[in-house]
């Protein structure tokens, strides 16, 4: 079962989000790979999901009771490749074959990685595929909790408002949606190329249970993304991070979108990344 909010270790999920920018940084140098802020800036909330509220089981991923995660963001590909290495879904080495050609580590989210519910990368369609996942689950009055993480940016897209819809008119409160708002997407900041606000009012709109939290805050997220509280609404957890977080010179630049580290900017990155705190 998966541990609450009050007794979730924080210093082991802290570790676990180090250690996944680690494996980030490495398979995005090694490979020459985009994405990487992304990444980190995510990298905080998987780690809370995976480091203690979901109910799964590396050794059985396709568990009829596990919690279903679909991780609509599949450009920033190389997180969830880290954190589910790190937690026994297959060993680490693997990792080294990342984009290698015939490898399962694509460049962009695949199902064929154990562990990985959906193939992503193209944006604005894991949302959809989750709340019809939890139609069935809630239908079959079945334990297990749908989550879907979705990037700031991706909500330019108009099949997720379709979804964002779908999900309270049929009070699926089996599912929970986390928005990664970076604010910044590919060409700019979300305010300049298409501005969000008041995002937290429209979700509160449409029907969702709305929750803001600092999302490298691993107490705030463990309370919000926890299925402890819940009535009879679908619930988002607007993320509030920073593009690149955990390296200065990353933080908050739209470069690091695109950008891949060079052997300089690898080296003072993992130094970083290293110290004692690096929250």
């Amino acid at each position: 079962m998966p541990t609450t909010p009050d007794t979730i270790d924080t210093a082991n999920t802290t570790a676990l989000a180090r250690r996944i920018r680690l494996q980030c940084l490495q398979m995005c140098h090694n490979k020459r790979a985009s994405h990487l802020g992304g990444a980190f800036s995510v990298a905080d909330v998987l780690a809370v999901l995976y480091g203690g509220l979901l109910t799964i089981d590396p050794a059985q991923p396709k568990a009829p009771q596990r919690d279903r995660l679909f991780y609509s963001k599949g450009h920033a590909c190389t997180a969830l490749y880290a954190v589910l290495a790190e937690t026994g879904f297959y060993p680490r080495a693997e990792l080294d074959t990342f984009t290698d050609n015939g490898s399962y580590f694509t460049s962009h989210v695949n199902h064929k990685v154990p562990g990985v519910e959906l193939s992503t990368g193209s944006l604005g369609h894991a949302l959809s595929v989750a709340a019809g996942v939890a139609l069935a689950g809630q239908r079959r009055k079945a334990d297990w909790h749908t989550y879907a993480i979705v990037s700031d940016g991706e909500l330019d897209e108009g099949s997720n408002w379709e979804a964002i819809l779908f999900a309270p008119h049929h009070r699926l409160a089996n599912l929970t949606l986390v928005v990664d708002y970076n604010k910044i997407q590919s060409f700019g900041s979300t305010a300049e190329v298409l501005n969000l606000e008041p995002l937290a009012d429209k979700f509160r709109a449409f029907g969702w249970e709305t929750l803001e939290v600092d999302g490298h805050d691993h107490v705030q997220l463990a309370a919000a993304l926890s299925r402890q509280g819940r009535g009879d609404q679908p619930r988002v957890v607007i993320c509030h991070t920073v593009k690149g977080k955990g390296v200065s010179f990353m933080e908050g630049q739209l470069a690091w979108h695109y950008k891949s580290p060079d052997a300089a900017q690898f080296a003072a990155a993992r130094a970083e990344l290293l110290q004692e705190d690096p929250q």
